[in-house]
C-alpha cells in the first residue's frame, strides 16, 4: 500500500506538490519559506499555471475553514499575498478571481479574526496596480460587506473597534481599486455611495462621541493609533478628493440624507464638520456644486422646523465662506436669493405661528423664538459670504438686496407705524440688517460707483420712515460705506474732545471723484441728517450714529465747500433745538444741542482756525458751568438731569453764526455762504417717496392753457425764465408742501372709498377735457410754410396765411428726400 501511495503522490501535478509543501505539519510553525520561494519561482517561470495554483489554494482554504483549522487558513492567505505581490503577468486576472473568492469566504465567516484577515489581504490587493484590465470583475459584495463591518455591534469593544476599522480600510481599498478604472463598475453610482458614505459618517460620528468623553492624555496616546475616527476622516477625504465634476452630487446627497435621517442638523456641530471636510477635500472648481445642493436642500426643507433650517443655514455659512475663496461659479446671486427667500418665509411663519398659514396660538411663542434665531443665522450667513466677495460683486449684491426691500404704494414718510403691515415692516428690518452685514468692511476708492443713485436714493428714503430701528440701520449702512480708513470706531461715542490728535484720525486729501460725489449728493445727505434729528423717537444710539456720520463726512469727503455746509448744518441743528414748533421733547432738544456742540468742537479742530476754535471752546466752557445738559456728557447718561424747559436759553451758551462767519471769512472761507442760515430743501422726499398709489396716478391732471385762440393772429411772447424765477418757484413750492400733502390725502381717500361708477365718470370727463385741449393746441400750432402753399387775398387787400396741414403740402421734387 505504501508503494501504491507513493506512486500516486509522484503522479500529482507539480504545482499541487509545490503548494502542499508550503504547509508545515504544525501550523504554528508558519509558512515554509524555502518551499514558498520554490512555488513563487515556479509561478514566475510558468505563468500559465498561476490560475491553477490559485484554484488549488482556494480549495485547500475552503476545506480548512470548514474544518476550523485556522492556522492553515492564515498560511494559505499569506501565500496568496506573496504570489500577488510577485506576479504581474497577463494571467493574473484568473488568479485574482480565485483570490477574491477566498477573501469573500473569509469575510462571510462569523469569526472576527477571519474577517480582519480577509480585509487585510484585500487591502494589499487593492494597492497593486494591475497591468491588464478586467472586464468582468465585480465588487458589489465587498462594498456591502465592508459597509456592514463599519456598523459592527460586537460585544467586546476592542474587537468591535478592530472590525469597524477593518471595514473602513476595506471601503478605502474598494475605492482605490475602482475609482480610476473605467472598466470597473462605477463606484460613484448611488447604489454604492448610499452604502459607503453613511458608513463613514457613522464612524466619524461615533469617534466624535468617544472624543467628547475626554480621556486622560495617557489613554489618548495609547488609543490614538486604534481610533477609527482619524482613519474614517482620511478615507472620506480620499474619496471626495477623487470625485470628478459629475460625481459630486452622488457623493454629497448621501451626506444630506444621513444628516436628515439622524436629526443631525439641529446639533449643527457634526454637520458643519462634515461639510468642512467636503469643502476642503473636493477640487476648488467644484465647490459651487456643493453650494447648489445645500441651497436646494434648504428649499426642500422650507416647511421643516426652524432648528433644522437654522442648521442648514449654519452649514451653508461655513461652506459658502470656503467656496468663495475658490470658484463659486454662477451661484453668487443664487445664494443671496435663496437666503432672502428663506428670510421672508421665516417672517411669515413667525407672524402666523404655522407653516401652512393657519394660526396656532398654542405653539406660536416657541416657534417665534426659533424663527428669530433662524433669521439671525440667515443674516450672519449673508454677511459672511458677502465678506469674501470682490468689491464689484458686493456692489451687485447690495443693489440686489435693496431691490428686494418691500415698499408700500404710498409715501412712506406719511404713514404712521400702525398703518404699515407688520410683515412688511419686519421684512424691511431684516433686509436692512442683511445690508448692514454686506456693507461691513466694504472697501471702495470711488464713492460715485460705491453709492450709485439707484442705491443711495432708496436708502436715504428709508431714513425718513418714522420707525427708529429702520432709521438706525440706514445710518449704519451709510457709515460702513463712507468709512474707508477705519475711522468709524473713533467716533463711536459722542463727547467733547479737547484735543482730537489723541484719536489718530486718518485723513487723506479728497479726490476728484469724492468732490463730485459731495457736489451731487452733499445737500441730500445734509437734509436727511437734519430731518433725522427732528424725529421725536430718536434715542442716544441714533444721536451717536448721526455724530459718527457727521465726523466721517468731515474726515473722508470734506473739501472747503463741504465744511462750510456742515458748519451751517450744525448751526441749523442748534436753531432746531431752540424751536418749540417741532414737538420735540426736552431730552431730544438737549440731545440735538449736545450733538451740535460735539460736532462743532470736532470740525473747529479739523479746520485749524484759531479764532474759530477759541469761540467754540468759550461757548463749551460756559455750557459746562451754566448748562451742562447742553453737552453730551450731561445728556447721554442713564439718568440725565434735564431742566423743566428750554425757554430761557442764554445767548452765552449758543454758538453765534455771525461770529463763526466772521472768523472763518478771515481764513478764506465763503463768508456769504456761512452767513446764510441752512434751510433744508423740502422736495418730494426722494425717488421711493415719489412712488404713488393707483388712486394718485389716476388723479394726475394735465392743465393746458392756450395763450392763443384760433381767431387771434399775434402770439403772446413766452415768459423769460431766469435764475430769480426758478429760485422763487422753489421757495413757493416749499411753502405749499403741506397743502400738497392734504390734497394728495383727499385724492387717495376719494379713489379708495368712492364707487366705481363715479371714478369711471370722473376719469372719462378728464380724458375728454384733455383731448379737447390737445385738439386746440394742434389747430393753433399748424402753420403753413411761406412758399409752397401760397397766400390768399382778403377782402381788404391784405394777404392772409392759410392753415394747411403738413401732409397736404406740395413740395418740389428737389426738396423731397
Amino acid at each position: 500500500m505504501t508503494g501504491v501511495c507513493g506512486c500516486c503522490g509522484a503522479l500529482r501535478p507539480r504545482y499541487k506538490r509545490l503548494v502542499d509543501n508550503i504547509f508545515p505539519e504544525d501550523p504554528e510553525d508558519g509558512l515554509v519559506k524555502a518551499n514558498m520561494e520554490k512555488l513563487t519561482f515556479y509561478a514566475l517561470s510558468a505563468p500559465e499555471k498561476l490560475d491553477r495554483i490559485g484554484a488549488y489554494l482556494s480549495e485547500r482554504l475552503s476545506r480548512d475553514v470548514a474544518r476550523h483549522r485556522y492556522g492553515y487558513v492564515c498560511i494559505a492567505m499569506e501565500a496568496l499575498d506573496q504570489l500577488l505581490m510577485a506576479c504581474h503577468c497577463q494571467s493574473i486576472n484568473l488568479f485574482v478571481e480565485s483570490f477574491l473568492k477566498m477573501v469573500r469566504k473569509l469575510l462571510e465567516s462569523d469569526k472576527p479574526n477571519l474577517q480582519i484577515l480577509g480585509t487585510n489581504s484585500f487591502v494589499k490587493f487593492a494597492n497593486i496596480e494591475e497591468d491588464t484590465p478586467s472586464y468582468h470583475r465585480s465588487y458589489d459584495f465587498f462594498v456591502s460587506r465592508f459597509s456592514e463591518m463599519c456598523h459592527s455591534n460586537y460585544e467586546d469593544p476592542d474587537i468591535r473597534t478592530k472590525i469597524r476599522m477593518a471595514g473602513i480600510k476595506g471601503l478605502q481599498g474598494v475605492v482605490r481599486k475602482t475609482v480610476n478604472d473605467e472598466l470597473q463598475a462605477n463606484i460613484w453610482d448611488p447604489q454604492h455611495m448610499d452604502k459607503i458614505v453613511p458608513s463613514l459618517l457613522f464612524n466619524l460620528q461615533s469617534g466624535e462621541r468617544t472624543e467628547s468623553r475626554s480621556p486622560s492624555p495617557l489613554q489618548a496616546s495609547e488609543k490614538e493609533k486604534e481610533s477609527p475616527a482619524e482613519l474614517t476622516e482620511r478615507c472620506f477625504r480620499e474619496l471626495l478628493g477623487r470625485a470628478a465634476y459629475g460625481n459630486i452630487k452622488n457623493a454629497v446627497s448621501p451626506v444630506l440624507m444621513h444628516l436628515d435621517n439622524h436629526s443631525l442638523w439641529e446639533g449643527k456641530t457634526f454637520a458643519v464638520r462634515c461639510f468642512k471636510i467636503i469643502m476642503y477635500s473636493i477640487q476648488s472648481q467644484h465647490s459651487h456644486l456643493v453650494i447648489q445642493q445645500l441651497l436646494g436642500h434648504l428649499d426642500a426643507n422650507s416647511k421643516n422646523s426652524a432648528k433644522v433650517r437654522a442648521g442648514i443655514v449654519e452649514v451653508l455659512l461655513e461652506a459658502a465662506a470656503i467656496a468663495a475663496s475658490g470658484s463659486v461659479g454662477p451661484t453668487v446671486l443664487e445664494v443671496f436669493n435663496t437666503l432672502l427667500r428663506q428670510l421672508r418665509l421665516s417672517v411669515d411663519y413667525e407672524l402666523t405661528g404655522s407653516y401652512d398659514g393657519s394660526t396656532n396660538i398654542g405653539t406660536k411663542i416657541i416657534k417665534a423664538h426659533e424663527e428669530r434665531q433662524l433669521q439671525e443665522a440667515v443674516i450672519r450667513t449673508i454677511g459672511s459670504f458677502a465678506n469674501t466677495l470682490p468689491t464689484y460683486q458686493r456692489s451687485e449684491v447690495m443693489l440686489f438686496i435693496m431691490g428686494k426691500i418691500p415698499v408700500p404704494g404710498v409715501n412712506l414718510t406719511l404713514l404712521p407705524n400702525e398703518l404699515v403691515p407688520q410683515g412688511t415692516r419686519m421684512i424691511q428690518i431684516m433686509l436692512l440688517k442683511s445690508l448692514v452685514q454686506v456693507t461691513t468692511g466694504f472697501q471702495n476708492t470711488n464713492m460715485l460707483t460705491a453709492l450709485p443713485d439707484t442705491f443711495l436714493d432708496p436708502l436715504l428714503s428709508f431714513s425718513l420712515i418714522n420707525h427708529s430701528e429702520v432709521r438706525l440701520l440706514v445710518l449704519q449702512i451709510l457709515l460702513s460705506l463712507i468709512d474707508r480708513h477705519d475711522n468709524r470706531p473713533k467716533f463711536s461715542k459722542i463727547r467733547i474732545i479737547s484735543d482730537i490728535s489723541v484719536l489718530k484720525l486718518k485723513v487723506d486729501k479728497c479726490s476728484r471723484q469724492d468732490n463730485l460725489f459731495m457736489k451731487k449728493h452733499g445737500q441730500h445727505l445734509c437734509r436727511h441728517i437734519y430731518l433725522g434729528c427732528k424725529e421725536p423717537n430718536s434715542d442716544q444710539q441714533h444721536y451717536e450714529t448721526l455724530y459718527a456720520l457727521l465726523g466721517l463726512l468731515s474726515v473722508e469727503l470734506a473739501n472747503e465747500e463741504v465744511v462750510v455746509d456742515l458748519i451751517r448744518l450744525a448751526l441749523a441743528l442748534q436753531d432746531l433745538a431752540l424751536s418749540t414748533d417741532e414737538g420735540l421733547t426736552i431730552y431730544n432738544r438737549c440731545a440735538v444741542h449736545a450733538l451740535s456742540a460735539a460736532y462743532l468742537n470736532l470740525i473747529c479742530q479739523l479746520t485749524t482756525v484759531p479764532a474759530f476754535c477759541q469761540h467754540i471752546h468759550e461757548v463749551i466752557e460756559v455750557r459746562q458751568k451754566e448748562g451742562p445738559y447742553l453737552l453730551p456728557e450731561g445728556v447721554f447718561l442713564e439718568h440725565p438731569k434735564l431742566p423743566p424747559s428750554l425757554e430761557k436759553v442764554e445767548s452765552g451758551v449758543l454758538f453765534l453764526q455771525s461770529k463763526i462767519a466772521e472768523v472763518l471769512g478771515g481764513s478764506g472761507y465763503n463768508t456769504d455762504r456761512l452767513a446764510t442760515p441752512y434751510v433744508p430743501q423740502y422736495t418730494d422726499e426722494d425717488r421711493l417717496s415719489k412712488r404713488k398709489s393707483i388712486g394718485e396716478t389716476i388723479s394726475l391732471q394735465v392743465e393746458v392753457e392756450s395763450r392763443n385762440s384760433p381767431e387771434k393772429e399775434e402770439r403772446t411772447p413766452a415768459e423769460e425764465i431766469t435764475f430769480e424765477t426758478l429760485k422763487s418757484a422753489i421757495v413757493d413750492s416749499a411753502g405749499m408742501e403741506e397743502q400738497e400733502r392734504e390734497r394728495r390725502r383727499q385724492v387717495v381717500e376719494k379713489f379708495q372709498k368712492a364707487p366705481f361708477e363715479e371714478i369711471a365718470a370722473h376719469c372719462g370727463a378728464r380724458a375728454t377735457m384733455l383731448q379737447n385741449k390737445l385738439n386746440q393746441i394742434f389747430e393753433i400750432t399748424i402753420r403753413p410754410p411761406p412758399s409752397p402753399s401760397g397766400t390768399i387775398s382778403s377782402g381788404y387787400g391784405q394777404s392772409q396765411s392759410r392753415s394747411v396741414p403738413i401732409y397736404e403740402m406740395k413740395f418740389p421734387d428737389l426738396c423731397v428726400y
